[in-house]
C-alpha cells in the first residue's frame, strides 16, 4: 500500500513535510521488500549539507548495500538514532518508526517536483 499523503522519488524514497518546514525521509515499503532484512543503516551527521540526488547514507541488508539519496537540497536537522540499535524498523514500519532523516529545506515547493502516490505506484508496477 502506497500512502497517498507522501511524495516519492525514483530511488524508492518517501518524503513528507514536517511541522517546522523540514522534510522527513525514509525508504518505501517496496524498497525495503527488495532489500530484505535490514541489518545496518549509515546515517548522515546532523548539520550536514546535502544535495538532491547525492548519497547521504547507506542501508545494508542481508542481500545487499544500497545508497540512500537526498531527495531535496538542504541541511540535515535530525536523524533517526533508533536505527542504530534497531535497523529492522525500516522493515517493520517503513513509513513510521523506520524514517531515516529530516532535512531542512528553503522552500517546500521542491516537493512538487517529486512523484505522487499514483505515479510511484505506476513506477513500481513496471519493475
Amino acid at each position: 500500500m502506497t500512502p497517498e499523503d507522501l511524495k516519492y522519488t525514483e530511488e524508492h524514497e518517501w518524503v513528507a513535510a514536517t511541522e517546522g518546514g523540514a522534510v522527513r525521509v525514509g525508504i518505501t515499503a517496496y524498497a525495503q521488500d527488495q532489500l530484505g532484512d535490514v541489518v545496518f543503516v549509515e546515517l548522515p551527521k546532523v548539520g550536514a549539507a546535502v544535495e538532491a540526488g547525492s548519497p547521504l547514507g547507506e542501508v545494508e541488508s542481508t542481500k545487499s548495500v544500497s545508497e540512500i539519496f537526498a531527495p531535496v537540497t538542504g541541511t540535515v536537522v535530525a536523524v533517526n538514532n533508533a536505527l542504530d540499535d534497531t535497523p529492522e524498523l525500516i522493515n517493520s514500519d517503513p513509513y513510521g518508526g523506520g524514517w531515516i532523516v529530516e532535512i531542512n529545506v528553503d522552500d517546500l515547493s521542491v516537493l512538487d517536483e517529486l512523484m505522487d502516490a499514483a505515479a510511484y505506484q505506476e513506477l513500481t508496477d513496471k519493475e
